[in-house]
């Protein structure tokens, strides 16, 4: 990562963004462009600012953090979204939104620390992609013709006797190689081997069931199946999911 990261932050409360105006400052790789008082002029922000990532409160007045999000999600560059909120009940619905993290007020110092080392983290891989490989896509074959999946699309794959099932937000997909291979290519993205027969995108992870014996089941955006989440991996998910 060469420059500093364009940040904006979007809350109508002056006290929450002096707060983290303040304690973003701190970090030397931080260039804060703009602040916004409501979802409205965040928006304005962003299209013109074109930051890297932005701090949005969720209940604001008008144009909610959330609905913010959503407007946003058709922009050719995304900015990276950590919301900001003194509510944890917004949780399932940021990531929804495929929220980078989720803060709540009053902010944590280290919280905040690991939340931009997951920021440098994340910035730092899309920079080493866009230089190394600016189209990479899974290539899958669906009734005669090869169909390029981004990595961003598929939920989950999972392996079923001798073939390995890609699943999509819509639809299944089948391969011959086997669920390490694929584990493999996916490295550098944000997937996770919850059991030795499945492969997560933790960017779609919604919710964290306890099942039986120590064991638990994940569910995805989007998706009604209910993936296995083996005991020996429990603990290793929880520290990639959770503040």
């Amino acid at each position: 990562m060469n420059n500093k990261i364009r940040t904006i932050i979007i809350d109508d409360e002056p006290f929450s963004r002096d707060e983290l105006k303040f304690l973003l400052e701190n970090d030397s790789d931080v260039e804060i462009v703009a602040e916004a008082d409501s979802g409205e002029k965040g928006l304005e922000m962003i299209m013109t600012k074109n930051p890297d990532v932005i701090f949005v409160d969720i209940e604001m007045r008008q144009m909610s953090g959330l609905d913010l999000a959503k407007t946003i999600q058709n922009m050719k560059k995304i900015p990276l979204i950590i919301f900001a909120t003194a509510y944890p009940n917004y949780a399932a619905k940021a990531f929804r939104v495929e929220a980078l993290d989720y803060l709540l007020k009053p902010f944590d110092e280290e919280q905040l620390q690991e939340t931009m080392k997951r920021v440098k983290d994340r910035l730092s891989f899309n920079e080493k992609n866009e230089q190394t490989s600016p189209i990479a896509k899974l290539a899958v074959e669906d009734e005669g013709r090869i169909v390029y999946l981004s990595p961003s699309e598929i939920s989950y794959l999972y392996r079923e006797e001798r073939e390995t099932i890609i699943c999509t937000k819509d639809r299944k997909f089948s391969l011959k190689a086997p669920i390490k291979e694929l584990e493999e290519k996916l490295k550098g993205y944000p997937f996770f081997r919850t059991h030795k027969s499945y492969l997560v995108n933790l960017d779609k992870v919604e919710q964290l069931i306890p099942w039986f014996n120590g064991a638990y089941q994940l569910k995805v955006v989007g998706k009604k199946d209910e993936i296995p989440v083996s005991r020996n991996y429990v603990k290793s998910l929880r520290a990639h999911l959770e503040l």
